[in-house]
This record gives structure tokens, sequence and C-alpha cells, in this order.
């Protein structure tokens, strides 16, 4: 059931599927045991949950029926109209329709370290899917899962809006839409006028200010002039919800709002996080599990315990594929010191997060060399499960994909030199 080099490049499409570059290939999917692929298939339904739980906590602080420092916290750096449209009524049931987590697979388990709901991946999943099991293999989520998944989110077909910033994506919603039939179109962001056909916005909302349209689209949304997801909450986008997830002021509030279950399988993946504010904490105060008074202690850790992640949070063009992420123990002293403090010096303008780094586990997995030949390579995978959730609300799985880098990257994501394989159960 080997694929050969040949078959998976004869198989591209015409113009690839990815507009930045391509990756390495492999004969093989990516196997996963049968625990852990139980433990993917189900996680759809507590990660909804949580991004519900999100949007309700960021409603409640608006309203003032929690502390206003959440929402003014998720507000920061954003255009007052999106921070206004966000908190009216009239949206409160819209959430994200695609969830996708980063799963770093360790060795006693999985490590989360993000959660998108405008991913990129979807067409180059489904493609992946649809190829390998074509060479016989049982892919997870099925052949057509992927393409299933994305029918369910505008059954009656309607427009996937591309920027030019996600311009290298098209090419992978182009052929995705070319699967789906003619009432599935691409349409380019910024020329789009909305005619209430539904729409699916791939497009980051820090890059609003290229989309003409976006404040009409996001208007007409929330009259129910036509459906648009995700919606226009980019509170939803950040991700300083994974370090608020362990802010003990917050303890109680997620205690009472989100199943016991849940919320202990999201303390089980997520890492642990913190907020970066440059507010100088009081004489008797600490910052929790870091064991230090001020981030000024931080910033002088030594290698040893500096296992942490600084990323910026979102709304930010650095924001995805890993540009705004610095992992402290593979930088020189001075370099981490500087990373902190100008994070700290943008926090009241741009918010960062620090999270406890988790290593991945060592694999090997047979890559193809450029000329058809088999190199078993080293290295470390991140697994990027797909959810989607229908008109009726349910969540379910319908693929996942695994990329697979060399074992001296640190940052796993999509490279050149990455292999990107779909899964099956081993």
């Amino acid at each position: 059931m080997g694929l050969e080099l040949a078959e998976l490049r004869d198989a591209l499409p015409e113009g690839g599927l990815f507009g930045g570059g391509g990756w390495r290939w492999s004969p093989e999917p990516f196997q996963l045991s049968k625990a852990e692929a139980r433990r993917i298939v189900s996680l759809g339904h507590p990660l909804a949950r949580f991004q519900q739980t999100c949007d309700q906590l960021y409603r409640r602080s608006a309203s003032g029926n929690l502390p206003g420092w959440l929402a003014e916290l998720l507000d920061v750096g954003k255009p007052e109209w999106m921070a206004r449209l966000q908190r009216d009524p009239r949206g409160a049931e819209f959430l994200p329709r695609v969830i996708r987590p980063d799963l770093v697979v360790t060795e006693d388990g999985f490590a989360l370290t993000e959660l998108d709901s405008v991913p990129g991946g979807i067409g180059v999943t489904a493609w992946l899917s649809r190829i390998y099991a074509k060479a016989g293999h049982e892919v997870l989520g099925g052949a057509d899962g992927m393409i299933d998944g994305f029918r369910s989110l505008l059954p009656d077909g309607g427009a996937v809006l591309v920027s030019e910033e996600a311009g290298d994506y098209r090419p992978e919603m182009e052929w995705l839409c070319g699967e789906l039939g003619e009432a599935w179109q691409v349409a380019t962001a910024e020329e789009y006028e909305p005619d209430g056909r539904a729409l699916y916005r791939f497009f980051e909302l820090f890059d609003w200010e290229s989309v003409p349209a976006v404040k009409s689209i996001a208007a007409a949304a929330l009259a129910r002039e036509l459906k648009l997801t995700p919606p226009v909450k980019p509170h939803l986008e950040d991700k300083l919800w994974l370090a608020l997830l362990w802010s003990p002021a917050l303890k109680k509030v997620w205690e009472q709002s989100l199943r016991g279950s849940h919320l202990q399988r999201l303390h089980g993946l997520v890492p642990c996080g913190w907020v970066l504010d440059a507010t100088p904490l009081p004489p008797h105060a600490a910052l929790p599990r870091l064991d230090a008074h001020s981030w000024e202690e931080v910033a002088a850790f030594s290698q040893k315990d500096r296992h942490l992640v600084l990323k910026v949070s979102g709304f930010h063009e650095t924001a995805w594929g890993s540009r705004g992420v610095f992992i402290g123990h593979d930088l020189p002293s001075a370099e981490w010191a500087e990373r902190l403090q100008n994070a700290l010096d943008q926090s009241g303008e741009q918010p960062w997060i620090l999270q406890e780094f988790r290593e991945g586990r060592m694999v090997t997995h047979p890559v193809f060399r450029d000329d058809g030949s088999v190199e078993m390579m080293q290295g470390r995978v991140r697994l990027c499960p797909y959810y989607f959730t229908d008109d009726a609300g349910n969540t379910s799985f319908h693929g996942c994909l695994a990329t697979i880098v060399p074992a001296d990257k640190k940052k796993i994501h999509g490279m050149s030199d990455a292999v990107l394989v779909p899964c099956v159960v081993g």
C-alpha cells in the first residue's frame, strides 16, 4: 500500500495546493495508536464547549456580570467598531464552525499549543486523505471526510473569501470548492461586495482594513441577511484564552462554567500559561508556578529554567505560522531578556502570552528523497485534527493532518522540509 513519489506528484492539481511552496512526501500515513485516535476523535465537543464558554465569559465581563478587566484585556489592540460588534447581543450564538487545535505529540500524550478557528490546511488535508485512501489506507476521518465537513458549513453553496494576505492558501480552497461543485466558489476578499450568499471568511481579522466590505458583511450577518463563518469575533482568535484558562483569578469561573470532565481534559492538554502585563506586582505577590516576583526575574532565568514559549496573542500579522513565537531555552540569555521586555513594552497595545514548553516525542517515519528513494527521518510531530459544526450545532471530527519536522526543529509547522501526511490507526 506504499505510494510512489511519482504517483503523489502526478496526482497534484494543476498549480499545486499551496502558493508559497511545497513539502516533503512520504509513502505512508502517520500511525496513531487506538487510544490516541479515540482521544483525538472525541476532542471536538470539549473544544466547542470551551470556545462557547470563552465567548460567554467575554460577554459577561463586557456587561458587568464578571470583572471588567477580562473584556478590556481581550479588546486591547482591536478597532472600536469590532469590539462593539462582538458585544452585540444579536450575535450571541455566533461561534466559529471550524475548530483546529495544534497538538504536539509528546511522550505522555498531546500538548495543545494553539486553537485555530480560521485554519489553513483544510484543502490539503482533504486531498491527502483522498490520495492515501485511494492507495488502500484506512485514513482517519475517511477519504472524503474533510470535503463533507466543509460542505456542512455551507450546505447550499457560497463564497470562500480569501484575502491577498492569505493568498498562499487560495489554491487548496479552489481545489476544495471544485470538488464540492459549482455552488461553491472562491472570491477575492478585497473585491467582494455582499450579494446574500453564505460566506466562509478565510482572512484574519487583523487584516480588516484591506477588505473594504468587511463592515457591511459583518453588519449583514448580524442582521441575519447572510450567513458568515467564522464570525467577526476577534477575541475568539486570541491565544490569550490558553493562558487565561490557568488564571487564578478565573479559577472559580471556569469551574462554574465548564463541565468538570471538560475542564480536566483541557488542563491536561493546554500547557500552563501567563498573560504578559508590565504592571509591577505588589511586594508580597508572585507569578504563579514561575516562583518569580517579577518579569525581570523571569528575564534572568537560566537556560535550564526557561523552558518557556513567548507568543504574540493574535490580531497581528506575526500571530500565525510560528513567526511570533520564541522558545526561551533556544535563545541566548540576552535575546531572551530582550524579547520578553519587548513583549512587556507592547502589552498595552498588543497582548503576549508565555507558556510552558512541551517537548515533542521523537518518531521515525519514511520520507522520499528527490530521486524517489526512501530514507527514515527522525522527527517530531504536530497533529491538526479538524472539527466541523453543522447547522444543527453538532461538532464532529472529519480528518487529521500530521506535520513531521526534522528532529532539530523546535517549532513544528508547515515548512519546506516538513512532511505532511494524513493519519491512520496502527
